[in-house]
């Protein structure tokens, strides 16, 4: 099915859309955006999303968004499909002004949104488990806010596919493991489940604070506490959570093998967990027509 996009209120082909190039987004990544996953024609965590874009837009200091209008016109285009299994990618632009640094006096934000049949290039993985490869941290200090500034996961996630791994992981200065270049990361560590606790060295993942409560509700210890390199060597699980990944264990670091070198049990209970609550979210929706 060919992608359909909504541009500033104009539905179109996505093949069809054209941006300035004076667009801010396009000269200086003056951009935030957001990605949704739908499961069965329905946008999944959809509030916790655009609460998220929300606070992106308010971070960079982007006015004038209408979010339930933006939130409409996802719906109107996922259903112009019908789109089923797919992603939404919405990217939203301080607008397109003469080249200059500082916030131009007169500009309009662009709103692009886009949506596309999903073909799952994790499905394999998440039973046999994933590779990974650790990359030094060099992002900038805000990666709480969900910019389009991604070069540097960009490169490392060419080093991870160069490697033939799915995912790079970043490491600070003193060892400390923040996330993956599109994923959060999780490790099990005597029995507890860790992740790096919310700060700006991280994005707040939506899949990952669903995690956290479906943990809470199975009687899984968490804790928001970093994990360093050292830690590796002692964990017995590890998994990358995502929209598109969902939950993706990891069963290799560069060459070292994580517990079994097979997905654990924690990552599999918290797989049949999320499984279940996709389910129960479209047999809820459905019924309400």
């Amino acid at each position: 099915m060919q992608a359909i996009a909504n541009l500033n209120g104009r539905q179109m082909p996505l093949a069809d859309v054209k941006i300035s190039a004076l667009d801010r987004g396009f000269l200086f990544g003056d951009a935030v955006y957001e990605v949704l996953r739908v499961y069965e024609g329905r946008p999944w965590l959809a509030e916790e999303h655009f609460r998220r874009l929300e606070q992106s837009l308010k971070a960079i200091r982007i006015a004038g968004v209408r979010l339930d209008r933006l939130r409409e016109r996802m719906q109107a285009t996922i259903a112009a499909g019908p789109f089923q299994e797919a992603t939404v990618y919405i990217q939203i632009t301080r607008g397109a002004a003469p080249r200059s640094h500082p916030f131009p006096e007169q500009c309009e934000p662009l709103e692009l949104l886009y949506v596309e049949e999903f073909s799952d290039p994790y499905r394999q993985a998440r039973q046999t488990g994933a590779a990974v490869i650790l990359r030094p941290d060099i992002r900038w200090d805000r990666c709480d806010i969900k910019s389009t500034n991604l070069l540097a996961n960009v490169l490392a996630m060419q080093d991870a596919r160069e490697a033939g791994s799915m995912e790079a992981l970043f490491y600070l200065p003193d060892g400390t493991l923040t996330e993956g270049t599109h994923t959060s990361f999780f490790g099990v560590l005597e029995g507890a489940l860790l992740t790096a606790p919310k700060s700006n060295a991280i994005l707040p993942g939506i899949t990952r604070g669903l995690l956290l409560k479906l943990a809470t509700k199975a009687q899984i210890p968490v804790r928001e506490h970093v994990l360093k390199r050292d830690d590796l060597s002692r964990v017995s699980e590890l998994f990358l959570s995502g929209t598109t990944s969902e939950v993706l264990p990891v069963v290799r670091v560069d060459k070292a093998t994580v517990g079994t070198g097979k997905p654990g049990p924690v990552t599999c209970r918290l797989q049949e967990a999320y499984r279940q609550a996709v389910a129960d979210y479209v047999r809820e929706n459905t019924a309400r027509g």
